[in-house]
């Protein structure tokens, strides 16, 4: 229906744009900010460049397929789509879970922040969180589409999904993708426990300082990191986890936009009402520039 292609386009494009905005902002405010160059605000700025990457693998070419009655994608654009997505997506994960460890080391090991979470740290860990995505995006990729397809090529999805592309392809060779698939699941569920463990320590500790700014100042540090990695991975796990006898199209289509669109809009909204620190250099950024003009 033309109607809901437009509002599909109308949707996407204010999503789009949020996303643009808000982590452009945050981009900004911490590139500007010289009293932001902190570990905390380098993997924030490094989360919003990844979740810009995230929205421009997708959304440009749903909203181009929306706009002008498409439903085309070449297969090289669908396995770029597959590897940009897998690879920011992973990269994501990686990045929040090292922020969970920058939380745990501020709140539990402050005398040891500036050696554990020196410069050089710093950059190792978010070249490693690139790296480990970028090479299982490769794998990811690489195995999905040597996979021979014997039922069609139309995708039921807005964009090349992994899960949809399975669907496809002839049942005797999914066993290979599945061990890849397990691999990632197992990866995701270590980080998942280690972050759990991490926040059992930060709480514990937060629960030992005895004034109430205390409670204010970390827990504003790691709430708006719990509410990140809680919507990230709820959706995630719900998208690729979820019984078939529930499966329709248009809980599909919803399921997808949830894990793959909306975090990325809404992180540096998330970050930004909680963070007092990022607020002010946002509002410094906005209010200058408009003086300026």
């Amino acid at each position: 229906m033309r109607q809901l292609q437009l509002l599909h386009f109308c949707l996407f494009l204010g999503i789009s744009l949020a996303a643009l905005l808000g982590n452009g902002l945050v981009i900004s405010a911490v590139a500007c900010g010289h009293h932001l160059h902190s570990p905390m605000f380098f993997f924030l700025l490094i989360l919003a460049l990844t979740d810009l990457g995230s929205i421009l693998t997708i959304v440009p070419k749903a909203m181009h397929n929306s706009l002008w009655n498409t439903r085309l994608i070449s297969y090289t654009g669908c396995a770029a789509q597959v590897f940009f997505l897998v690879f920011f997506m992973g990269a994501e994960f990686s990045l929040l879970t090292i922020m969970c460890y920058d939380c745990y080391v501020s709140i539990c090991k402050p005398l040891h922040y500036g050696t554990l979470l020196g410069s050089r740290a710093c950059a190792h860990m978010a070249a490693a969180a690139w790296a480990s995505a970028f090479l299982y995006a490769l794998l990811h990729t690489a195995n999905t589409f040597s996979l021979p397809l014997c039922h069609g090529n139309a995708l039921g999805q807005f964009f090349c999904e992994i899960p949809h592309i399975l669907k496809l392809s002839c049942s005797h060779s999914k066993l290979r993708e599945l061990w890849v698939i397990v691999v990632g699941i197992c990866l995701t569920f270590g980080c998942f426990i280690f972050i759990v463990f991490l926040y059992v320590q930060i709480f514990r500790a937060v629960l030992r300082i005895p004034s109430v700014q205390g409670h204010h100042k970390a827990f504003s540090t790691c709430l708006p990191h719990l509410a990140v990695v809680s919507l990230f991975l709820s959706t995630g796990f719900f998208a690729h986890l979820k019984p078939p006898s529930i499966s329709s199209p248009s809980l599909d289509l919803v399921v997808s936009v949830l894990y793959s669109v909306v975090p990325p809009a809404l992180n540096p909204l998330i970050y930004s009402l909680r963070n007092q620190e990022l607020k002010a250099a946002v509002w410094t950024l906005i209010t200058g520039q408009f003086h300026k003009h």
